[in-house]
């Protein structure tokens, strides 16, 4: 039996964002730990939002150059080639750079302390059970490319 060809991430990134989020804001309505959901002043939400649609124009980015190359962007599915160019240029991870931001900027906007505070485990998640494993796996199918790359852009910025 052949191993499948992807990197066998610890959970699904959109998954990941987007289940933490619901379970935040489900909390933060059942037992608010601040002012409670939508709270912010109209600057808040301006500069929430503002961070949420930056970070979609950067996963939207990213996915323009992963469809490019004609390679899968779903961690699920086996990467057909090595994206260095665009947002890659500066980061090997603009698209969980833009999640981030997407995350942070919907947490700010509805004030919810409870995303706030599930943030540290989010980002450990992302780095060890997801861009680690992303990194092992791309090593491994693209040699001595990916290292090269890997010594030329940083992991996150």
């Amino acid at each position: 039996m052949t191993e499948p060809d992807h990197p066998h991430v610890v959970v699904r990134p959109p998954i990941l964002f987007g289940g933490t989020l619901v379970l935040a804001f489900t909390l933060e309505a059942l037992a608010p730990l601040g002012p409670g959901l939508g709270a912010g002043s109209g600057r808040v939400v301006a500069v929430g939002l503002s961070m949420a649609v930056l970070g979609g124009a950067i996963v939207a980015m990213a996915a323009n150059r992963f469809s490019q190359a004609g390679t899968n962007l779903p961690t699920w599915e086996p990467s057909l080639a090595l994206v260095e160019t665009g947002p890659f240029r500066f980061s090997r991870n603009p698209v969980y750079i833009g999640l981030f931001l997407i995350y942070f900027g919907l947490a700010t906007t509805l004030t919810s302390v409870w995303a706030m505070l599930f943030l540290p485990a989010l980002m450990g998640i992302v780095q060890y059970g997801i861009v680690l494993r992303e990194e092992a796996y791309l090593t491994n199918k693209f040699g001595a490319a990916y290292t090269s790359y890997q010594a030329r852009v940083p992991r996150w910025l």
